[in-house]
């Protein structure tokens, strides 16, 4: 199943609604219970001459860990990250990204990741907790606190 980028989603790594993101698109595999991706960086998102920056590596690895809820049919956000940066990533390169799932305790779900490059070679790693949230009162209270940012002070 291909995972597109939805057109009201305004997520910098996913959504289809923001004109300065990612757009990324994935493949969940519902065989082998990962969530795959085929990805370009440009050289905008390059840091060192050449190279993805690492905070673009990063964003990577999160959003294809995340993904892999959806085998649960959950909605978790992620609670940590840690990224092993093993070789440089090239830009101008097709790249591989994959996430799995590790475990999972109670609302906590442990998800590990790679991105590797067109030979099969891991350029980096991640690990992540994702912790999962009840997404009707997750976004009502997201709600509530911009219509108190976007009302006026009083004084």
């Amino acid at each position: 199943m291909i995972i597109e980028p939805s057109p009201t989603n305004a997520c910098f790594g996913c959504g289809g609604a923001n004109s300065r993101g990612m757009r990324l698109a994935f493949e969940q595999d519902d065989a082998t219970r990962r969530i795959r991706c085929i990805f370009r960086a440009e050289a905008e998102y390059q840091g060192g001459p050449g190279f993805v920056h690492g905070g673009i590596i990063a964003t990577l690895l999160d959003e294809v860990m995340g993904k892999v809820n959806r085998f649960h049919n959950l909605r978790a956000v992620t609670a940590e990250l840690s990224v092993e940066y093993l070789r440089p990533v090239p830009v101008d390169e097709d790249l591989v990204v994959e996430g799995w799932e590790v475990e999972r305790k109670g609302r906590n779900l442990y998800h590990a990741g790679e991105i590797r490059d067109a030979s099969s070679i891991v350029l980096a790693r991640g690990k992540g907790r994702f912790v999962e949230i009840d997404p009707s009162r997750y976004y009502a209270e997201n709600d509530a606190r911009k219509q108190q940012a976007d009302s006026p002070l009083e004084i």
